[in-house]
């Protein structure tokens, strides 16, 4: 597995860079936004440590321009501020991780992330509403759809739990894989934004009154 650990802070990045080691993997270093971009474009990157505040190129920005491509990101940032988190979360990463930081938990957030981001075998199929799981793919009349990584897992959470409802806080849990700051808030925003990605399919997830959400199919 190959990470990229953008950060202008070579302290940081050399102490990520042998936690990485420790658990055999590769690691491709930036300092900016713009040297991030290149490395993008000429690899195979499975998942992206990622500062904020970067000269050239900050980290939402880089967000944005490397969205299409469903690269799982933990944003690493002194910035706490919920604003820097919500908007970091639209743009679909996966984590926010706040500086001073542990090493070794965010080393342990990056293997929740990276095992659960692995391709699966089958598909789900309903109409013409096809989830490939070894393609990591959504078709809807054989269109290809956008998509955040969290979108895709609630998806897929939701596909191997049909017609069961769920609580928002379990959904926190198993999408998450850990403690996490965020609330039900977190749930319902991300629940909105994979009804806009489903479009005409938008009804198959369903609000349960003083529960939370369910995956109706027949």
């Amino acid at each position: 597995m190959k990470i990229l650990i953008v950060d202008d802070e070579k302290l940081i990045r050399d102490v990520i860079r042998e936690y990485c080691y420790n658990e055999n993997y590769d690691v491709l270093e930036a300092n900016n936004g713009e040297e991030a971009l290149k490395i993008i474009e000429s690899n195979k990157i499975d998942l992206i440590v990622l500062d904020i505040m970067m000269p050239k190129l900050d980290g939402f920005s880089l967000c944005k321009q490397i969205k299409s491509k469903n690269i799982p990101i933990i944003i690493l940032s002194a910035r706490s501020d919920e604003f820097d988190k919500l908007m970091g979360f639209e743009l679909g990463i996966e984590d926010y991780v706040t500086k001073p930081f542990s090493p070794k938990e965010l080393m342990a957030r990056i293997k929740v992330i990276l095992k659960r981001n692995k391709v699966n075998e089958d598909k789900f199929i309903y109409k013409t509403l096809v989830v490939d799981f070894k393609a990591h793919s959504i078709f809807i009349d054989n269109i290809p759809i956008k998509f955040t990584p969290k979108e895709y897992d609630l998806l897929v959470y939701f596909i191997n739990n049909v017609n069961i409802a769920l609580t928002r806080e379990v959904l926190l849990d198993k999408i998450w894989g850990y403690s996490f700051f965020g609330d039900d808030r977190t749930i319902d925003t991300h629940v909105k934004m994979l009804r806009n990605t489903l479009g005409k399919y938008r009804d198959l997830i369903t609000t349960v009154r003083g529960v939370g959400y369910k995956f109706e199919v027949e």
